[in-house]
């Protein structure tokens, strides 16, 4: 059957910027699929998704006028119930017929078939192919209800009387086969092959398609518009590193994707452009800079060689005049202001120091379970004070300096470094920078910390608290920004469990999984010699009376996003399981532990020592009371049970030196030479004997084993 190529296209004022590209993508994908579906396109079709501030579009390659017939069986009923004893048919059987828009002839045509116990007739016809007139309007009908819109508006249609629903009114309506307009309608319109271009640059007005494969082109040459998003996108990149080439000296636009995809989604024809700002202002720390100029205008500050902010910036505007002085002027005369308000709050806020600032925290609520602001930074100096007191002893002994002078005066700056950090973590909270600019809140405290003359220690750590942020943002600089984002972080999830405030299906308002992560991460990769029960049992008393002891379920859930996390890594969840099953406490070792059970997996011995260990678990598991790991030797009267009490004494004493020594790939690895008497024992020796002297002795041999061998990681995790 000849096919041609689709053109969908909705017409529409102009669309909300961060959600274009998800409705583009979504109206074209729902579109093919239903066209698929319905048999008047292949899946190998090629599609392609088009989506510009004021239209969204789809063009599929190769999409049928009809869709084939198709061959149906229907089942009727059995034959003794169709036919009478004469063969002829009965009244059920020509009932069932008319329904299906058949008469009496038919039945000469009926076939039979055995179903289960009874013979049955079908009625065998052909359904013809739905039209692309019928299918495209089923296929449109849905790509429209199934669209991800943000916000659903409602308006009325030219008629007056009619309204419908839609994210932004739509005023035309485009559906070409080939050079053919497919009749349907949607939100109140019916297609045609006429489009709009730009508002202000198009040649021709209105655009009229020639061909669905003729869009883009169209488009682009007589309505001055790039339908295609990714298209305008890189174009966008394009031109934004070809100005700064032109600037010179090594300046580069900012990187910064949410905002190049958003301004790709508010300009139909892109034209970058060059401005700039009085220098002045770059006394203002740039963030607040770089922030006001992404955030309220969407521009592209210019950062020099070094990292630092130029006081030039790059605007993407969807004009492009013969001469743009007047759109660069317009756009420096604008972001002046913004520019202006930052330097005052700059000012304004150094005139208080953060000290004095902190009485204010009292005033701000921050869950009315859990008290104030000012209530929660008590919580986190204390949990920091502790976290800090633990973590520094430990390095010194790491470092083989405890005990000593020096020691002691470093660990008493730190610890003070620790609790001034955490006083004045959350001071900024308070001042007008971050009042304006929330995504500021730590950077901020920074700045004004050094302005108050604190050392750059402190600092740091009000900066880094908050660290990590999102997936893959760098940790805490220092080990003094450590100590307090674990605090602030554990207060957060204490607090939050204590009250039973838990993260359920997508709802996590408390970034409560984003917090864990903070830490399991902290915990890991700065290889901190702190336990995981240790830290949330120093945070619950700080709370009194406030909440109920979470620290079971907290631990549950730091393993299972733990888990996630290795999963994601790349290792396999039985390896995972293995490990997490003993619930390590320093989780700075289970990297250690995950590479050794790699390793020993790919042993040959693995299979049956891992098998091994879940039926001696199993066995342990039965027995009447709880079996201590003790063995009287001149209880062994088996060879087998013999060899292999010899066996672990020799081979798990080796093996224990090697875990002591950190080398946990080593230490399985020596246990698997216990296979064999491991499989002897159990060819060989019957635990449940009926001597109860002889099989406790057994079973203390097996519980001997079976803590040996589960030190690293519980090997029948690894048992198929």
């Amino acid at each position: 059957m000849n096919t041609a190529p689709l053109l969908v296209e909705l017409f529409v004022e102009e669309l909300p910027p961060k959600a274009l590209q998800k409705l583009g993508d979504a109206f074209a994908s729902v579109l093919r699929d239903q066209l698929v579906a319905l048999e008047l396109a292949d899946a190998s079709a090629q599609l392609t998704a088009y989506a510009s501030p004021r239209r969204l579009a789809a063009h599929l390659s190769a999409v049928r006028a009809q869709a084939p017939d198709k061959a149906i069986s229907q089942k009727l009923m059995p034959v003794s119930v169709g036919l009478d004893a004469s063969g002829q048919a009965t009244p059920a059987l020509l009932k069932k017929l008319s329904a299906l828009g058949a008469d009496a002839s038919a039945v000469a045509q009926l076939k039979r078939a055995p179903d289960g116990k009874a013979e049955v007739l079908f009625y065998e016809s052909t359904a013809r192919g739905a039209t692309l007139a019928e299918g495209l309007q089923k296929a449109l009908d849905e790509a429209i209800r199934l669209l991800p819109i943000p916000k659903v508006m409602r308006y009325q249609l030219q008629d007056g009387w009619s309204s419908v629903n839609f994210v932004r009114p739509a005023h035309g309506l485009v559906a070409l086969h080939g050079s053919d307009v497919v009749p349907v309608t949607a939100l109140g319109l019916s297609a045609d092959r006429t489009t709009q271009g730009h508002r202000f640059e198009a040649s021709v007005h209105p655009v009229a398609l020639t061909h669905a494969d003729h869009y883009a082109a169209q488009l682009r040459s007589e309505g001055a518009v790039i339908a295609s998003f990714a298209e305008r996108r890189a174009e966008i990149v394009r031109q934004l590193q070809a100005a700064a080439e032109r600037i010179g000296g090594g300046v580069r636009p900012i990187e910064d994707d949410a905002l190049l995809d958003e301004v790709t989604a508010l300009v139909e024809r892109p034209n970058v452009l060059v401005c700039q700002f009085e220098q002045e202002f770059l006394a203002v720390p740039q963030e607040c800079l770089i922030l006001t100029m992404k955030a309220n205008q969407k521009y592209f500050p210019l950062l020099n060689a070094e990292g630092k902010l130029t006081h030039q910036f790059l605007i993407v505007s969807n004009i492009t005049p013969q001469d743009a002085s007047a759109v660069i002027e317009g756009n420096e005369r604008v972001v002046r202001p913004r520019l202006a308000d930052a330097k005052f709050f700059f000012d304004q806020d150094r005139k208080k120091t953060l000290v004095s600032r902190v009485p204010q925290l009292d005033k701000v609520v921050y869950h009315n379970q859990l008290g104030t602001q000012g209530e929660r930074v008590q919580r986190v100096r204390a949990i920091a004070q502790a976290i800090g007191a633990q973590l520094f002893a430990a390095l010194s002994q790491r470092h083989d300096i405890d005990g000593t002078q020096d020691a002691e005066v470093v660990q008493d700056y730190l610890m003070t470094c620790v609790d001034n950090a955490a006083l004045l973590a959350k001071t900024d909270l308070v001042t007008d920078m971050v009042g304006e600019f929330p995504e500021l809140q730590g950077t901020m405290g920074a700045y004004y910390a050094l302005n108050d003359g604190l050392p750059d220690t402190v600092a740091h750590a009000i900066e880094d608290h908050y660290k990590p942020r999102f997936a893959g943002d760098q940790l805490p600089r220092d080990n003094v920004g450590l100590v307090v984002a674990l605090a602030d972080k554990l207060e957060t999830l204490v607090g939050m469990f204590g009250i039973g405030n838990l993260p359920t299906g997508d709802r996590d308002p408390f970034a409560l999984r984003r917090h864990a992560l903070g830490v399991i991460r902290m915990l890991v990769e700065k290889a901190l010699p702190l336990e995981l029960g240790q830290l949330i049992a120093r945070a619950v008393p700080v709370f009194g009376d406030k909440i109920q002891d979470p620290a079971a379920a907290l631990q549950d859930f730091f393993y299972d996003r733990l888990a996630v996390s290795l999963r994601e890594q790349g290792y396999s969840a039985q390896e995972v399981d293995a490990v997490l099953a003993l619930r390590p406490q320093r989780l700075s070792d289970v990297a250690q532990r995950l590479a050794a059970v790699r390793a020993f997996a790919a042993l040959p011995e693995a299979p049956a020592l891992a098998a091994a260990n879940k039926r001696v678990g199993n066995i342990l598991k039965k027995a009447e009371t709880a079996v201590q790991p003790q063995v009287n030797a001149a209880l062994l009267h088996e060879a087998a049970e013999k060899d292999l009490y010899a066996a672990l004494q020799t081979i798990a004493a080796q093996a224990q030196q090697q875990l002591q020594a950190g080398d946990t790939t080593a230490h399985l690895q020596t246990l698997a030479a216990l296979r064999a008497p491991v499989d002897a024992f159990f060819e060989h020796v019957m635990v449940n004997a009926d001597d109860v002297a002889l099989k406790n002795n057994r079973l203390g041999l097996l519980a001997s084993l079976h803590q040996s061998m589960n030190q690293v990681a519980d090997l029948a995790r690894l048992a198929g």
